[in-house]
């Protein structure tokens, strides 16, 4: 199970993987917090969707269920409900104190949420972010800590007995950017990412998903609103990169699987379970 702040994080950060476990034929579920309303709308033809939060968060609503297509079968689920809470905007942005806005959501409202899809689901491995969000965005942090709050709660038979069986979460990852990616396209407009990347041998896991790269891309190009994968601009040269596709993470929750390499990481998330 995916836990991401906004339609198209599942795809940038995680989407080989999500393909990759598709094709194993497991089961896969994802949990998206907000219909990400604020994102920047890059195509000209979508002009009428800029300054339209509630238009744009139906449209990225549909591009979500477009790009899923592209893995296998995925359980999608909106964090509380489509449009229960907002997307927050960037730090320090007016959106942060919004009434809806998922940075002011309130953290047992959000636990119960969660708990009640850990419940249902009862993943094996769940993956969400760092404590920074990957790169401090206001709902990844909340998404970090949705995930978080909610797995001591899904496991106590004395919380909230109505939301379902307790679950206790095996493996808990969260998505990084190794250092070594970042060295190697040193001078490709990411200046300033090294405080948000880990040192390669803290790093647990590499899902190596570049024969699922096309779908990873297949996935992206539906996310027009946000994304032009042929411009020629960084993004776009950073998707077409087989590093794209792959995947890796850093085990916080349970026990580490054997691994390769080295850095022995693990090259199925799935290792060490029985």
């Amino acid at each position: 199970m995916l836990v991401h702040a906004h339609p198209d994080d599942e795809s940038t950060a995680t989407g080989a993987t999500m393909a990759r476990y598709c094709a194993d034929g497991a089961s896969v579920s994802l949990v998206t917090c907000t219909s990400g309303e604020l994102g920047e709308v890059v195509a000209d033809d979508l002009a009428h969707l800029r300054g339209n939060p509630d238009a744009l968060g139906e449209y990225r609503r549909g591009e979500i269920r477009a790009a899923l297509a592209e893995y296998g079968d995925v359980r999608h689920h909106w964090l509380g409900g489509p449009g229960r809470w907002r997307d927050s905007g960037m730090a320090g942005e007016a959106g942060n104190g919004v009434d809806g806005a998922f940075a002011k959501a309130d953290p047992a409202e959000v636990t119960r949420a969660m708990v009640e899809i850990l419940r249902a689901e009862r993943p094996h491995v769940v993956i969400t972010y760092d404590e920074f969000g990957g790169y401090g965005h206001p709902d990844h942090i909340g998404a970090h800590r949705a995930v978080m709050t909610s797995l001591d709660p899904a496991e106590d038979p004395g919380y909230a007995p109505e939301l379902g069986e307790p679950w206790q979460v095996p493996k808990v990852y969260w998505t990084t950017l190794p250092r070594s990616i970042l060295k190697r396209i040193e001078g490709a407009g990411i200046e300033g990412f090294e405080p948000y990347t880990v040192p390669d041998e803290e790093l647990t896991a590499m899902v190596d998903g570049r024969a699922f790269h096309a779908a990873k891309i297949a996935a992206l190009r539906h996310y027009r609103s946000q994304v032009d994968l042929d411009d020629g601009g960084f993004f776009a040269q950073m998707v077409a990169r087989p590093e794209f596709a792959m995947e890796h993470y850093l085990l916080v929750r349970g026990d580490r699987g054997p691994g390769t390499g080295p850095h022995d990481w693990e090259s199925d998330l799935f290792a060490g379970l029985d």
